[in-house]
């Protein structure tokens, strides 16, 4: 009989991708010595299974003296613009980027650990693993999105293929494609099916490629809106705004998208879902209220309203009606987690007070409600 190995740590950080990593490194700079970061797969393993022609949307710049951060950092003095010398990267690349950051910060890290439950007892958190349970004094849910796509938007699902499961649009086999969602995974895919003389019909519930919102994290990115104003895109892509999907079926090698409105549309190939992710948080929901939208209730330190010592890191946090989806969003919030917890194990975390110049340490969400006007 295999006899089950115990760790004890005081914190223990779920998910080694940018919220994972991100968050470890603010840990370790409030003076927290006790954490392990633990992840099924690898670093960065989100990243890596990218469409290979995916690109990032925020751009990077390199960090700089002055207290302006690279959009997709995820530490102060690191910079995946200096270190990959791409504006835009892949997800293969930013994966990458994370493993030195990862390895410069001496980050402790397990990976092949796939966390099957969390109970809280009275004293600590268990986290059970294949082969190992580890107890931990404060838990931080970093596990991400992206391995977590969402299916059940309609009917029919089941005949769509994700496009979070696509290793690469140029290798797709077939001449004509339809794309369910118009945000940034479904122009993405879109624009990459395009290049490569594919005819696309996209279809949305709304039109986020004219929604006049500054948040893009409700609109379509800078980044997508020039690239859907190319020649060559509006010729091979046809768009379909305020055009919701039933249902869709398959007969005879042929699928069908079914429209609210009634309108039907067919194609040879299996159509592509672009229509988000579940979130990884949904493996842990009972351990959190819900809000009216189905997310987690989080305290004004992104714990738990109902279990004591588990906070949130990355794109699922919300506060009101304030979206932290986005790297250069969530990462304000580093701070205000390890802060909560140093302080909590008595540790004073004076260095994270330097967190405030380089914008990273949000706990003041009144500053938050204005957009752009022009």
């Amino acid at each position: 009989m295999i006899q089950e190995r115990i760790d004890c740590v005081d914190v223990l950080v779920i998910g080694a991708g940018a919220a994972g990593i991100g968050v470890g490194v603010t840990l370790k700079h409030s003076g927290i010595e006790s954490f392990q970061i633990v992840d099924r797969k690898g670093v960065g393993a989100s990243f890596n299974a990218w469409p290979a022609e995916t690109r990032f949307i925020t751009p990077s710049f390199p960090t700089n003296s002055i207290g302006m951060l690279d959009l997709n950092s995820i530490a102060i003095g690191v910079s995946p613009a200096f270190s990959l010398e791409v504006e835009h990267p892949t997800g293969q690349e930013y994966a990458a980027h994370l493993r030195g950051v990862a390895e410069f910060f001496e980050l402790p890290i397990r990976t092949g650990v796939d966390v099957l439950s969390i109970v809280k007892t009275e004293n600590y958190f268990e986290a059970r693993a294949v082969d190992r349970v580890i107890r931990a004094k404060h838990v931080i849910w970093a596990a991400g999105e992206f391995q977590y796509p969402r299916l059940n938007g309609f009917d029919g699902g089941e005949h769509c293929r994700h496009t979070a499961t696509i290793e690469s649009y140029e290798t797709l086999e077939g001449e004509d494609f339809i794309v369910i969602g118009g945000y940034e995974s479904g122009v993405d895919a879109a624009y990459h099916l395009a290049y490569n003389d594919k005819n696309v019909r996209l279809f949305d519930r709304g039109c986020p490629w004219k929604d006049e919102s500054s948040d893009p994290s409700v609109s379509l990115s800078t980044y997508s809106l020039e690239r859907i104003r190319e020649e060559w895109f509006e010729n091979q892509v046809e768009l379909f705004p305020n055009s919701p999907v039933r249902a869709v079926s398959h007969h005879d090698g042929l699928y069908e998208v079914h429209l609210l409105d009634g309108r039907h549309f067919q194609t040879l190939t299996p159509p592509l879902l672009a229509g988000g992710f579940e979130g990884s948080f949904k493996l842990v929901d009972h351990l959190f209220e819900q809000r009216e939208d189905g997310l987690p209730l989080l305290s004004e330190h992104d714990e738990s309203t109902v279990t004591p010592g588990l906070f949130l890191c990355g794109p699922s946090v919300r506060h009101e009606n304030h979206v932290f989806c986005f790297i250069y969003k969530y990462r304000q919030r580093f701070a205000v987690v390890a802060k909560a917890i140093a302080t909590s194990l008595g540790l004073p975390a004076e260095e994270l007070e330097n967190y405030r110049k380089w914008g990273m340490y949000l706990d003041d969400l009144s500053c938050c409600g204005e957009e752009c006007v022009c």
